[in-house]
């Protein structure tokens, strides 16, 4: 069995205990981080070791962003990549020892007007999401006879059930048609399985992110699933189960993203 586990941890160094104690509750064989904030100088190495995983894939840099892949277990061909004319640290990927090519991706959020004619983070998100669409289709021969795993804080919640009110938050960036067609466009163009849906298919809503914002997150529960796992046709007859951490929400000092994960057998 393989359990792997993603999370949007927003600054490792600041949310180090709740690592440890996410790996002390769930027992991951490999985590993929989103958002360390850290450059390689200042990545806790040994803290992360001290967890039980000496072996590390890191893309990281000073002050946001930055993505590592964390097991127990090697890691092999590992590979960074740069989308959208930024070298900024977004997309990582490795194989493990038994064979799973994983890539951990932070998909930039957007800023806040869905126009890309006014917003350039907006447009370069969209662009993002283009140039991932096209990596991935052309592998997809590749991809149907291997196992691959796509996982990350991808910032769209795709589905009308990924969202506490689909209507409310179709002008929301997160949300909005030009968002949402650019992901499911890269998910069916990438013959990915989306494993969080196979566990838990719609029309259940599934929440991965709560605002910051919204002190009473628990009681209204306007959530959305910003963060994803895509498998491969062959890993998905492994596919054991799939977790919500969203206890881990009401911490002290929580990311306001959540863990989520699959078992594999």
């Amino acid at each position: 069995m393989t359990k792997i586990l993603s999370w949007n941890v927003n600054s490792l160094r600041i949310r180090l205990a709740e690592l440890r104690r996410i790996v002390d509750e769930q027992n991951p064989d490999v985590v993929c981080l989103q958002e360390v904030k850290a450059k390689e100088a200042d990545f806790p190495f040994a803290d992360v070791r001290a967890l039980g995983f000496e072996h590390i894939a890191l893309y990281g840099m000073a002050g946001y962003n930055g993505v590592a892949i964390l097991s127990r277990r090697p890691l092999t061909a590992v590979c960074r990549f740069d989308w959208a004319g930024k070298a900024d640290a977004r997309h990582i990927s490795a194989t493990t020892e038994e064979g799973i090519e994983i890539h951990n991706i932070y998909i930039p959020a957007g800023g806040d007007v869905p126009d890309p004619n006014l917003n350039p983070a907006f447009a370069r998100k969209l662009a993002f999401i283009k140039e991932l669409n096209t990596y991935f289709a052309a592998r997809q021969t590749e991809t149907a006879t291997k196992k691959m795993l796509v996982c990350g804080d991808f910032n769209v919640a795709p589905s009308e059930h990924d969202v506490w009110n689909h209507k409310q938050l179709l002008k929301i960036v997160s949300h909005t048609p030009e968002e949402t067609s650019g992901l499911d466009k890269w998910y069916r163009e990438s013959g990915l399985i989306d494993a969080l849906r196979q566990v838990y298919p719609e029309p259940e809503k599934i929440f991965s992110w709560w605002s910051y914002r919204n002190p009473n997150w628990q009681t209204n529960n306007k959530g959305r699933r910003l963060d994803h796992i895509w498998i491969s046709p062959l890993l998905a007859t492994q596919l054991q189960s799939a977790f919500f951490l969203k206890e881990y929400r009401g911490h002290e000092r929580p990311s306001d993203h959540i863990p989520v994960g699959v078992v594999l057998a």
